[in-house]
């Protein structure tokens, strides 16, 4: 029992609040089921007030607690006094206001489980605590019962076949079955949960992987077949698929992760012998752009270290695509074999020829004695490209132009190597085909240009020096409700350069990627900025080459664009091309799909020139249809042109998407399209691209005048 002293106790004042008196609220204070109190801030706590709800919860009446020299901690359990102490210290650092649980020991020598929550208040020269005691030992008999219960299911976890697991937040396994221990090398799971103390260093192969694991729970509460490489306690790695999720308290207070594992390392090894498959060409047999790369890499390094020269040829055929449109594609693909069989011929075991793709070889030929005899060997290459072919009982005749970067002479790297070369060759084609080009660094001015952008382009992306303007679009009400992202550049020494110049060349020379995700991120930013802020957010469109599409993560790579911005991906438009579609058809609509399912919605720009089909419309997944501007320039004056405009507006809404009327010049045009329920505006007679300061002015405007 706590020691007392002649302390005289202190009653509890209230003035009437509403009506109700100072004697019924203390009345009612003493009924509560608990123990309500005031008290200073000192290290024992001193009472200056209990109710009478203390003798139910401790044992010890209010006047025995107010006169306790020990205080309230003379009452707490002395093994958690401490920990109360810190934790009340750490909490009075915030607001003021506190939730503690401990334990405490009654009169009578019981042990109970107490919560407390209260709030400090400053009182002359010191603080007093109030606040509320009440009793929990019930609650955690029920968590012992729940233990007990587990119990009764350990053979089923001690006996499964595949791994069990509890875990941490902070990376340690809090409980493993003996499968588990036995798939990590482990002999028991007291040795695999002792030895195994960080589960992000110690387990997994590849760095962040815990914390993607703990990402997905974060999001998502679970993770499913979550695949990853993990070192077992030999060394050796295997690859193992996890299924988890959150367990949570009753009260929704996360406990731990609990999961199952599998060793699924000969799937993967599997997996593995197939992505070697993908390394070579499915019709010719030759390795693939990706083993090129690999190639080259390697050659260049040895070619460095040994000080020899090398040459990387790039082979065009000239007529392909003319035997292939008219004897189709069986004859194509017969041309192809035969073409990369007289080429693999040609060369010696040390050299690598590669099918880069359509009818495009390229030639790693390695230790060079001199350029004459390198001439000698393609010239040999080109006139047996060059022989009759007989496909389908035609003769046929298909040329070959060729363009050659010497290393070191013409680049040290791969990509400059390969880069050079394929100037050579359209330099070997503009001399009319069936030709041979050496690089000089004297080639046209286009081509000259062509690697002064990309080379700037690559120094631009690193240094961050491309921006974004917007072009607002708005609905029939002249409300804007999007805008559509377009990327600029400007350059300290060539000035303003347009899209239509550096776009082709980041498609080309591989930049297109790194390009789009700059421009996605700084956009996605700014308006998530500004949709913070306002009272209805603005949609954002961003365009995507054709090029992209050839990934196999784009969602996920613009997924990881868009996420440091917190923009949702239904305010995300991604406009696309009628080229795209032209491709492979069935990727194509995975990728649409997938990105769909993310939340984004698909536009399709410049609809109604080239090859538009109405069968695209039906066929992939297209929320959005964007009329191009050669076709709303001419509405006002030519009734033909105003009717097909006027049959797509209709058609578009008919089939649920949202149909946007691009490059609208005057009010005439606005007027007509605005008759034709035509859904959404962008164009120069509406706003000319906008800075990110100017668009939010703008914004702020028009919430102004609609406030």
């Amino acid at each position: 029992m706590p020691s007392t002293q002649s302390l005289r106790p202190v009653s509890l004042h209230a003035h009437a609040v509403n009506g109700f008196q100072p004697a019924a609220l203390e009345n009612l204070i003493h009924h509560l089921d608990g123990m309500a109190y005031r008290g200073r801030h000192d290290p024992e706590r001193h009472m200056q007030f209990v109710s009478r709800g203390c003798l139910a919860l401790c044992g010890y009446s209010a006047a025995q607690l107010t006169a306790s020299s020990d205080g309230w901690m003379g009452v707490i359990h002395k093994d958690d006094r401490q920990a109360v102490a810190e934790a009340l210290a750490s909490s009075l650092r915030g607001n003021g206001r506190f939730a503690l649980q401990y334990r405490i020991r009654t009169a009578g020598g019981q042990l109970r489980h107490v919560r407390e929550s209260g709030v400090a208040s400053p009182d002359g020269d010191g603080m007093v605590l109030e606040g509320f005691v009440m009793d929990v030992t019930s609650q955690q008999r029920t968590i012992r019962a729940l233990a007990q219960a587990e119990m009764r299911y350990r053979t089923i976890f001690e006996h499964a076949q595949e791994g069990i697991f509890q875990s941490s937040k902070t990376g340690r396994y809090l409980a493993a079955n003996p499968a588990l221990a036995r798939l990590y090398g482990y002999a028991t799971p007291e040795e695999l949960i002792l030895n195994l103390s960080d589960i992000s260093c110690q387990l997994y192969v590849e760095a962040g992987r815990r914390e993607e694991f703990l990402r997905l729970m974060e999001t998502a509460g679970e993770v499913v077949n979550f695949e990853s490489e993990v070192y077992r306690k030999d060394g050796q790695r295997i690859w193992i698929s996890e299924n988890a999720h959150v367990v949570s308290s009753e009260h929704g207070r996360f406990l731990y992760y609990e999961g199952t594992v599998q060793d699924i390392s000969e799937r993967k090894h599997y997996q593995q012998q197939l992505e070697m498959q993908a390394n070579f060409d499915a019709l010719t047999g030759l390795p693939n752009r990706a083993l090129l790369y690999d190639r080259l890499k390697q050659s260049v390094a040895r070619a460095a270290r040994t000080q020899s020269r090398l040459a990387v040829v790039f082979i065009d055929l000239d007529n392909f695509k003319f035997i292939n449109d008219n004897l189709g594609h069986d004859a194509g693909d017969q041309l192809l074999k035969t073409v990369a069989g007289r080429i693999a011929g040609s060369i010696r075991k040390l050299d690598t020829v590669a099918r880069l793709g359509g009818d495009e070889f390229v030639l790693i030929l390695n230790d060079l004695d001199s350029e004459e005899g390198l001439w000698t060997l393609l010239e040999r290459i080109r006139l047996k490209t060059s022989q009759p072919v007989l496909l389908q009982e035609h003769s046929c005749n298909v040329s070959a132009s060729m363009g050659v970067a010497l290393y070191p002479r013409d680049g040290v790297d791969e990509q400059t190597l390969l880069r050079h070369a394929d100037v050579a060759m359209y330099a070997a084609k503009a001399a009319g085909k069936d030709n041979l080009h050496f690089f000089t660094g004297k080639l046209d001015q286009q081509s000259d240009e062509r690697f002064t952008l990309e080379r700037e382009m690559r120094l631009a992306l690193e240094q961050d020096d491309f921006s974004v303007a917007y072009q607002p679009k708005f609905d029939r009400h002249g409300k804007m409700v999007g805008v559509e992202a377009l990327a600029r550049w400007h350059h300290v020494q060539l000035g303003d350069i347009g899209p239509d110049r550096f776009i082709p060349v980041a498609e080309e020379c591989g930049l297109i990627l790194p390009l789009t995700m700059s421009i996605l991120r700084k956009a996605s930013m700014a308006i998530a900025r500004y949709n913070r802020m306002a009272a209805s957010s603005i949609s954002l469109a961003v365009n995507l080459s054709p090029r992209l599409f050839e990934r196999d993560h784009l969602c996920r790579e613009l997924a990881s664009a868009l996420a440091d911005s917190g923009l949702s991906p239904d305010l995300l438009e991604l406009e696309i091309t009628e080229s795209l579609l032209l491709g492979d058809t069935e990727h194509i609509i995975s990728q649409m799909q997938e990105l769909q399912g993310w939340g984004a919605q698909l536009a399709m720009d410049d609809f109604g020139t080239g090859y538009s089909s109405l069968a695209y419309l039906v066929r992939f997944p297209l929320g959005i249809i964007k009329i191009d501007r050669s076709l709303v320039a001419g509405i006002e004056s030519n009734e033909q042109q105003r009717m097909v405009v006027s049959a797509v507006v209709t058609l578009g809404r008919n089939l649920g998407k949202t149909v946007v009327a691009e490059g609208v010049e005057t009010a005439e045009q606005l007027q007509l399209l605005r008759e034709m329920e035509c859904c959404q505006y962008q164009g120069f007679g509406l706003s000319v691209p906008l800075s990110e300061a100017a668009l939010h002015g703008r914004l702020q405007q028009e919430a102004a005048c609609c406030g």
